[in-house]
């Protein structure tokens, strides 16, 4: 397995595009965030848009798909056998109008770099998920969420156009209002209509780069439930973390905190100097030589233990960082590199409001199986928006990490499937590296819809991973 240029894999004959400025491939054994399910690929970084418009030329009979940042927890950014386009070095920002806080950046720039350049000037992004270590490009193709759907939708909600290379070289922008179903369809698309190539993005204002935190430590999953009810409309972001090995009467104790951007006013006067000040970086890199067992069973129990404990019983309007609040794993590099070589496994599902019974059963099913989950997380989601495929829509999304070495962790996970899908729910295409093909015309039955688009603008199936090839999208 080679990890240098590789002679002869593109055509040669493209006009143009054997200029010696041209990156030169190179192939890499590539994996998602979770470091499950390797496959080797010819690895491409081009600097320009004419560099990424040439190497599509130069794909194979096994097709191209774009990669980013590679958080994305399973195989939606890999291609076995075929082109990737590593999109990472076009990460400028085109233009912006520091009155609107609408942006337009090339699809490569990381939702960190927008952090870092927006925020000293009051504006932060409409959406972020749990790392800000995420390409443009790759929230639109993923529609991410964070605590804020309920108030705010996804990420793509705020997403106003993008610039979309089709399979045949040509370069659309699309918008809502201008071939919305192209749109639709790329919004949570997993970069299989096209390669963006930019967008315009609506940021959020701002007045403080810090948020006012409210904590609260609830004794089991009804209270924890019927708190995050009555939090929707008083704080912009939400989320609670849950014990999932507790049992009995602590059936899924968590530790909820909201959050609003603090006002100028709520600061500290020593703080009102530099109220938009952001400092990101991260304090330690995990090495590559953790064991495998150490997330265990008992490992994962006493930290759980010790995490609950800590947390205040009430706290209110405590003043917490951008990084603290909102990205606290961003803090550790290679955090991922904690389950050691054989990696985990990220699962997360949505069950629809009214079917309160079918997440109890889930906890329940977990904790009897004394599967040890890392990082468990609750959020309630509002309405969902017209992408195909779209993760959110109205309810309770669960996301859970466990090491791919946890005993009987296959069964328990199709036990789950089948709750989940029973239950009028879905799992998030960004996370999934096992779901079974069979199962994704019920949780997204806009499939349909979303294969017929990709077909008028793909017609050969250029644009393909290995889980579209896995789920049968492509």
């Amino acid at each position: 397995m080679s990890d240098g240029p590789v002679a002869g894999t593109f055509r040669s004959d493209v006009p143009g595009a054997s200029s010696g400025a041209f990156p030169a491939a190179t192939r890499k054994r590539l994996t998602g965030w979770a470091r499950t399910s390797p496959s080797v690929a010819d690895v491409v970084a081009p600097m320009t848009r004419d560099q990424v418009a040439a190497a599509l030329q130069r794909r194979t009979e096994r097709g191209v798909i774009a990669r980013g940042l590679g958080r994305s927890y399973g195989d939606p950014a890999q291609n076995s056998g075929g082109l990737v386009l590593d999109m990472t070095a076009l990460n400028r920002v085109l233009d912006a109008d520091l009155e609107t806080g609408v942006i337009t950046v090339e699809a490569g720039i990381s939702l960190d770099r927008l952090i870092e350049l927006f925020v000293p000037f009051g504006f932060f992004v409409p959406v972020t998920p749990g790392t800000r270590q995420v390409t443009v490009g790759g929230a639109i193709g993923a529609d991410v969420h964070g605590k804020n759907h309920h108030a705010d939708g996804s990420f793509c909600d705020h997403v106003l156009a993008f610039d979309l290379l089709l399979a045949d070289g040509t370069v659309r922008t699309v918008s809502p209002d201008g071939e919305p179903d192209l749109f639709w369809a790329t919004v949570g698309g997993m970069g299989l209509t096209g390669i963006v190539l930019s967008a315009v993005i609506r940021m959020k204002p701002i007045e403080t780069s810090l948020v006012s935190v409210d904590t609260d430590r609830t004794r089991d999953l009804d209270e924890i439930m019927a708190l995050m009810a009555e939090t929707d409309e008083k704080y912009t972001y939400t989320v609670a973390w849950l014990d999932c090995l507790a049992k009995g009467r602590n059936l899924g104790r968590s530790v909820l905190t909201c959050g609003e951007f603090a006002r100028l006013e709520d600061l500290p006067a020593k703080k009102r100097a530099k109220p938009l000040q952001f400092k990101g970086g991260s304090l330690a890199t995990v090495p590559d030589i953790m064991p495998g067992r150490l997330p265990n069973k008992f490992t994962m129990g006493l930290f759980n233990e010790m995490w609950y404990r800590k947390a205040p019983k009430h706290k209110v309007g405590q003043l917490q960082g951008i990084t603290g609040f909102f990205h606290p794993l961003d803090g550790v590099q290679e955090w991922n590199r904690a389950y050691g070589k054989t990696g985990f496994l990220q699962y997360q599902f949505i069950v629809p409001f009214g079917h309160e019974d079918a997440l109890r059963t889930i906890v329940e099913t977990i904790s009897a199986a004394g599967a040890p989950s890392s990082l468990t997380v609750l959020k309630r989601f509002g309405p969902g928006n017209r992408g195909f495929l779209s993760f959110p829509k109205p309810g309770w999304t669960l996301t859970l990490d466990f090491p791919t070495n946890t005993p009987g962790l296959a069964g328990l996970l199709t036990r789950l499937d089948e709750i989940v899908l029973s239950n009028d729910g879905r799992m998030y295409l960004a996370k999934d590296s096992r779901m079974d093909p069979a199962d994704m015309p019920r949780m997204y039955p806009r499939l349909e819809e979303f294969r017929t688009v990709r077909a008028k603008v793909d017609p050969d199936g250029v644009f393909v991973s290995d889980q579209a090839r896995r789920l049968g999208l492509a």
